[in-house]
């Protein structure tokens, strides 16, 4: 499909604005190394326009064109914008798989999702005009109401742009300012066209330094949602922790998989492949951590390279490609550098990793394979963000359990066996958010997703994800006729 790349501006009170110092960002083609569009760089300024923008939106009419509505008017605004994104399923995909590097089927299955997401919570926003009654007696009522947080940052990645509003369309329901990067400045024309107020959602791409931390500091910004590296992250919490703001984070991973004697050996390298290979390997929660019985080992590990080495890489547009290309050339170099430190330190490569041979130009790394790992190597202890699997075998379940929770970070983590009451045992004792078994990477709207540890606090998706992003306030009510009687006035 032929798509032309369109010349954004940054998106403030519901018009198309040019940043204030008229900067651009050119976007790379990673499968091809070209130049093929450029998206504005906000800085500061642009930021303060936005959130005077979303302050606006709150308080409009006090309150009741946007916070104070109904739940409903919300709801369908939600379902008018995931029409719109179904609408232009086909080009919104086609420009993350140009923008990221993404596989094009797996892209169409990010927007996808983002419109079932919206539409999962606007079934969940009518709930919030039921008042929940906590106490009933005869003097007193008390109930319960949940209320819009306010005006919301919401930072997020520029790794898998529509992947990260699937996690954060959630706060669409309630939100005021977000900076976002790239396709999504597509998500505010179809916003627009849907006819969601001015204000409600503002989009200001640019550097870190320039919008982000701005934007994570301002003191009219209500709670700060983060999606990315723990570094980062914490200088978020740091700028906010001065306003004494809220902060939820989505933080980088190092999740393992797990590997017992007793599995169906050619589902579990499927699973364990798609586990770490899924999205370029750019997902935070990557099982990249493979821990193998012993006793399978050899046989595991030789179906697992020779079906590693078969995986379809190409560019993302392509038809069947499973494996495209690193979304920058900084993050390239990034995973080339892992790659070759792990064998100055001794590590072995079984396959992968560099560039495949068919492909002479685009930041691609093959499916990269690599055992005689010392737990002490940053190859092992590091996050890579990229198609590299790292691999150690055990003998034992408590030594596995060792092993999988030795690390800083706990979003993930899977275990494939056939003894379920081995897979409970287990999964009750990763320290992680989120725990697969017999499987690897699945995600729904209806579950909650985030982790511990380094890997960050709070949820996305499910009931949980639309909690993060409300104030829970106590109305209670004296009801009797009787007066109080505390107070006794003197006899005259």
């Amino acid at each position: 499909m032929s798509v032309t790349i369109p010349r954004r501006q940054l998106f403030i009170d519901g018009e198309w604005r040019e940043p204030l110092h008229q900067k651009r960002i050119p976007i790379i083609n990673p499968a091809t190394e070209d130049t093929i569009g450029d998206i504005p760089a906000g800085t500061a300024q642009d930021v303060e326009l936005a959130v005077a923008a979303a302050r606006r939106a709150l308080t409009r009419n006090r309150g009741r064109d946007w916070p104070r509505a109904s739940a409903s008017l919300r709801a369908k605004y939600l379902r008018a914008i995931a029409d719109k994104v179904m609408e232009r399923k086909s080009e919104l995909a086609t420009l993350e798989a140009l923008d990221c590097g993404k596989p094009l089927e797996e892209a169409a299955g990010d927007v996808g999702a983002v419109a079932g997401c919206f539409k999962y919570y606007a079934d969940l926003a009518e709930a919030l005009d039921e008042k929940r009654t906590v106490l009933s007696m005869h003097t007193f009522k008390s109930h319960v109401v949940k209320e819009p947080i306010g005006v919301v940052g919401l930072i997020t990645p520029c790794c898998s742009c529509f992947g990260c509003w699937m996690c954060g369309c959630v706060k669409a329901i309630r939100i005021g300012i977000s900076v976002i990067f790239y396709t999504c400045l597509e998500f505010a024309e179809l916003c627009k066209e849907a006819g969601l107020p001015p204000g409600v959602l503002n989009i200001v791409t640019g550097f870190g330094t320039e919008a982000g931390a701005p934007l994570a500091s301002h003191s009219h910004v209500d709670k700060v949602a983060f999606t990315g590296s723990t570094e980062t992250g914490r200088k978020v919490m740091t700028a906010a922790a001065e306003a004494v703001k809220p902060v939820s984070m989505e933080l980088v991973g190092k999740s393992p998989i797990l590997v017992f004697e007793d599995v169906d050996i050619d589902k579990a390298v499927e699973w364990t492949l798609y586990g770490c290979f899924f999205t370029n390997g750019q997902i935070c929660s990557a099982t990249s951590h493979l821990l193998v019985h012993d006793t399978i080992a050899k046989e595991f590990v030789e179906k697992l390279v020779s079906r590693a080495n078969s995986i379809k890489i190409s560019d993302p547009l392509e038809e069947g490609c499973r494996l495209g290309p690193i979304v920058s050339e900084n993050q390239y170099k990034r995973v080339i550098k892992y790659i070759s430190t792990a064998k100055e330190e001794g590590a072995t490569i079984l396959c992968g990793g560099g560039r495949p041979q068919h492909l002479k130009k685009g930041f691609y790394i093959a499916p990269t394979i690599i055992t005689d790992i010392d737990t002490s190597m940053q190859i092992w202890r590091e996050e890579i963000f990229g198609p590299v699997l790292c691999l150690k075998t055990f003998i034992t379940e408590d030594e596995a359990i060792k092993l999988a929770n030795d690390t800083h970070y706990g979003l993930a983590g899977a275990v494939l066996s056939m003894d379920l009451e081995r897979c409970k045992r287990i999964t009750e004792e990763i320290q992680a958010g989120i725990t697969w078994v017999n499987c690897s990477q699945p995600c729904f709207l209806q579950a909650p997703w985030g982790g511990r540890k380094n890997s960050g606090f709070g949820r996305d998706l499910g009931e949980w994800g639309l909690d993060n992003f409300l104030n829970v306030k106590q109305v209670t009510e004296y009801v009797s006729e009787d007066q109080w009687g505390w107070y006794h006035p003197p006899k005259l």
